[in-house]
């Protein structure tokens, strides 16, 4: 495990007050593991601007399966792209609706790419892109 370094920061009064409400609502135990975060946060996104990196995301989309020929446009997108999928949950949300969520791994402009393929597709109600990283240069 990495060394520990303290450090100490000046910051405005309500500022910090806003903040320890913050990560209390979050359930954090201290100032420092939401900074940590906070931190890994946005290395995490320094990371998925490097169109080359190896990098971990999920996709998720809602749409409605009565959609003419939209399963079948979603399905091919993943057979497609069977290397980048690791897996893919399929939920009945009702009798019309589904969700899916596909764990994708790859380079970031690859994923980025698939992701736009599957949200962009026409009948789609919404979709997400959730961008992550195994971490492990930032523990």
């Amino acid at each position: 495990m990495a060394k520990t370094t303290r450090f100490g920061m000046s910051i405005d009064e309500r500022l910090l007050e806003k903040f320890d409400l913050l990560i209390a609502d979050k359930g954090y135990m201290n100032r420092s593991e939401a900074i940590r975060d906070l931190i890994r946060n946005d290395l995490v996104n320094e990371q998925w601007k490097q169109d080359d990196s190896e990098t971990i995301a999920t996709v998720t989309v809602v749409y409605n399966h009565h959609t003419r020929e939209l399963s079948d446009k979603l399905t091919d997108h993943q057979h497609d792209h069977h290397q980048s999928i690791i897996s893919v949950l399929h939920v009945h949300l009702d009798s019309h609706h589904c969700l899916e969520v596909l764990v994708l791994k790859g380079k970031a402009k690859e994923i980025k790419k698939l992701a736009d393929e599957l949200i962009g597709t026409k009948g789609v109600k919404h979709g997400k892109l959730v961008m992550t990283t195994i971490g492990d240069e930032f523990e």
